[in-house]
Parts: structure tokens; sequence; C-alpha cells
């Protein structure tokens, strides 16, 4: 992975000054561990006339993939070969944003004691990186770096085999950026579009990228006419991210024009005084209908299906009317994540009595799940492939036999209303089928019919009077009751 920077001087001004402003030497061959490899900074030219850093990453595959637990880009965790055998060692990528972060912090943040006035002024530079991954092709090269003041830009795409052209050409390309411009304003933008143009990401994008990408995009991306694409591509296409920076991109604009600061127009709440209602997330609106129908229904033993991370169970333990209550999930994983929310290993010795974890399989019968008052399947069935939900159906309604069951799953005619969903696509990646309103409540009365329940339908969430609720619950009531159940009446 390699990029180098060079700039041209006169006896009065000295290419050399690049040594100043990124901190490093030209006399010298430095070295730099990162966390996937080693960086290397070095000058091939360093001449009054003439001088060129360059910046060498070696990438140590190993490294990468125990890092990142065999996720990202190069390779599925079953892929064992893929992990180790790609592009990334090659090519720019976010590797090298993170490389340039921490050999070049100094000259990123424009600071330079030596020569603080050279800092601030253009330079002639000439960029190059030999190898860039460009989804969207040379256009888009184009497209990124063109408005932010370069004279030239080349985007050459790298054939796929110089020897059969007729193979085409690859989504390489080599890239060529002249212009005038503060060293510290290129460098920026090279962080922020180099992982733009890979539109992808070797590490997990929390929400402190977001201050990573307006601290970099100061001057330049708020006006940047792509800067939905920028902003969605460098944040993973995490929208609640990409809203949130769009957001904050907006007040830097509209301060910009009005020669204002971004705090003398974002002043509209008190920072002492939370006067501001929050909407309440959808989640927490879920387990709230949860909570209110397992309270009407008098239940006070209930399992949890499909517990995942352990949030309902939490709630649940919250109150005491739920006397026990049981999570359980196919995940080990889900399992232990819950386990540490609960703080299990810390909690009281009557608290703990209250509540149990297990694995189990919600398609096949378990022994273990009979008896209880309630059984609660919370955004579960539309994760299971549609065939399998008459194993689901037995399992919980033929075999557990709960006196009330309760279900929730997405109305899928309340999608147009999330902006950021596109058109025909499921709100989670995981999800099979998500139902309409009239396609849920033929499932449920069928269900109910087939095992003695009864089935009423509650919304959760604001009810639109088109498209209905974001989330539709069902709420099963036993009706025949069990011949076990019958007897010990009888007795």
């Amino acid at each position: 992975m390699f990029l180098t920077i060079s700039t041209t001087g006169t006896p009065e001004r000295p290419a050399t000054d690049l040594g100043f402003l990124l901190h490093k030497h030209p006399e010298k061959a430095q070295t730099f561990s990162t966390s996937h490899g080693t960086a290397h900074v070095f000058y091939p030219e360093a001449s009054v006339e003439h001088c060129t850093a360059a910046l060498l990453l070696e990438v140590d595959p190993v490294a990468l993939v125990r890092r990142g637990k065999g996720k990202g880009r190069g390779g599925a965790p079953d892929a064992a070969l893929a992990q180790y055998v790609n592009d990334r060692p090659y090519a720019a990528s976010s590797l090298l944003s993170v490389a340039m972060s921490t050999v070049f912090k100094s000259a990123l943040s424009g600071a330079c004691r030596a020569m603080p006035e050279r800092a601030e002024e253009t330079l002639p530079l000439r960029i190059e990186v030999p190898a860039l991954p460009a989804r969207g092709g040379a256009e888009l090269v184009r497209k990124l770096f063109g408005p932010l003041g370069w004279s030239r830009v080349d985007a050459v795409a790298v054939p796929l085999d110089e020897r059969f052209p007729e193979w085409g050409d690859s989504r390489y390309v080599r890239l060529v950026l002249e212009g005038e411009l503060r060293l510290a304003d290129a460098l920026r933008q090279l962080y922020v579009l180099l992982p733009v143009l890979d539109d992808a990401k070797h590490y997990w994008v929390s929400p402190d990228e977001v201050d990573k990408l307006l601290r970099a995009g100061e001057g330049w991306l708020a006006d940047h006419p792509e800067q939905k694409l920028i902003t969605s591509r460098y944040l993973a296409r995490r929208w609640g991210l990409t809203r949130q920076a769009m957001e904050r991109l907006e007040l830097v604009r509209l301060a910009e024009s009005d020669d204002l600061d971004v705090e003398s127009i974002d002043n509209a709440v008190d920072e002492t005084a939370d006067t501001e209602e929050r909407p309440v997330p959808l989640a927490e609106q879920r387990r709230t209908a949860i909570l209110a129908a397992l309270s009407g229904a008098g239940a006070s033993r209930v399992l949890d299906l499909g517990c995942g991370q352990g949030q309902l169970v939490q709630a649940l333990l919250k109150d005491v009317r739920f006397t026990e209550i049981v999570g359980v999930d196919v995940s080990m994983r889900a399992l232990t994540i819950a386990s540490r929310r609960l703080k299990l290993d810390r909690m009281g010795e009557r608290q703990a009595a209250r509540v149990t974890l297990q694995q189990g399989s919600l398609t096949y019968t378990d022994k273990r799940l009979k008896g209880y008052d309630a059984a609660v399947l919370s955004e579960v069935i539309e994760h299971l492939d549609l065939p399998r939900l008459p194993a689901l159906e037995y399992a919980v309604f033929g075999s557990a036999r709960p006196r009330t069951v309760l279900v929730t799953t997405p109305n899928v005619e309340y999608n147009v209303r999330w902006e950021t969903l596109p058109a025909g696509h499921v709100r989670h990646g995981d999800h099979r089928f998500e139902w309409t309103r009239a396609e849920f409540r033929e499932w449920a009365g069928e269900v109910a019919r087939r095992h003695g329940y009864a089935v009423e339908f509650v919304a959760v969430g604001p009810d639109d009077p088109e498209v209905g609720p974001p989330t539709q619950m069902a709420v099963f009531t036993m009706t025949v009751a069990d011949e076990t159940e019958k007897g010990a009446k009888a007795v």
C-alpha cells in the first residue's frame, strides 16, 4: 500500500520544507508500528527544487484477521483462504487512512511549530496513489476530488491483466492529484475519501466516527456536491450516524453562509435544562406494550422465547409481579451478552432465583417450557424461514401451551414511513419476511383456531391512519385447557 506526496520549491522557499510540515526528516527513513502492520516513511527525492515523501504500509494479513475476527472485506469467517489472500496489503483503503492519522497526525491538524506560517500557506502538491479501489469507477473519483481545488485529477483504470486486454479493467485506478492546496487540507481529503472510494472499512464504525468525519471534512465537506454519498460511505451506511452527520453539516453550512459560529445558531436548546420531549424509541414502546399485556393477563411466570441480549428479561426483572423469568435463545453468544447485561454474577441471591437463561431452539419441543403462565415471542418469527413456522407454532402452542402468548412482528406496510429504508427492503438483513396487517391476522387466526386460543391485536407505536403501526402484536389467550389442567381443577 503506497502513497507519495511531492512538491516543488525555490531557494527562498525550498521544497524540503515538506519535511518540517510532515514532521519527518528527509534524511531519515522512519518506521512506525500500526495495529495492522508497519508503516515506513522515506524520501525518494529531497532537494531544494523537488521533494517527495513516501508512505509505505506493510499490512500483516494475519494480524488483520485476528483483530477483525475474520470479518469484513476479504472473506467471510468460513472462507479461510480469502481472509489471508486478498487486496488489503496492496490497495489503498481505510487501513492507509489510519496509518496516515498515526504517522502524519500533526500534519493533518495543520500544526507546525518550526514553520507555522508555512503550514497555513498553499503548496504546489502532487499526490500519487498507484492502486486505489474505486467502487464507482474513475468518474466517481473525479466527482469526489474535482470540487476540492485540484487543478488536475487523473484516475486511470488499472487493467486486470495487461497481457489480456480483452479481460477489461479492474476496479482499481491509479490516482494523480495536482494543485495548490494547504498540506493539511490535502491530507484530510485523502483521510476521508480513501475509505469512501473503497466503500469498506476494516473496523467497526462507532458514533465517534461522526466527529472524526466532521473534523477531517472541515472547510470542504459541508458544501461538497457529493456530501451525502461521502457521509454515507464513510460511516459504513449506518443510517442513524449518517443522519446525525448530515444534520451537523447543515448547521456548518448555514453558519458559514451567514458568517456566524455554529454555536450561535445551534442555541435553541438550553443545555442546563432539558425541556424537549424526546421521542420514545420503538423498542421501548414494544417492551411497554408487552409488560402491559402480561400484567393484564395476570402472568407471573414468563418465558421470553428468542430473548437475544436480554433487554426484555431486564425489564421484567424490574417488576416484582414476575416471579419467574426464563430467557431462551439458540445463540450462546447472545445468552452470554444477556448474562453480562443482567450482571448475573453480581446479582443478589433472591433476585438471581427469579431468572434463568437457557439455550434452546424454538422449532423443537422442549419439556422445560411447559407449565408457564405466558410466553413472549418479540420480533422473533420474522427471523425464521416460512417453512419452519409450523414447527415453532407446534413447539409453543401445541407442546409448551402457556395460558397467554404474545407475538410481535414488524408491519411491512409501515416501512414506507422510514425515510432511510430503501423501497422494497426489509428492516433488518436477517428478516426472512415481513407481513402486512392482513397477513399477520390471518396467520394468528389460524394458529388460535388450531390450538384452542382466542386472539386479539394491539397496535404498538404510532398508529398511522393509512399504513397502521410500525409493530403489530397478537395476544393469544387459551380457551381450551389441557386435560391435565382440567383434571387438577376437578380434584
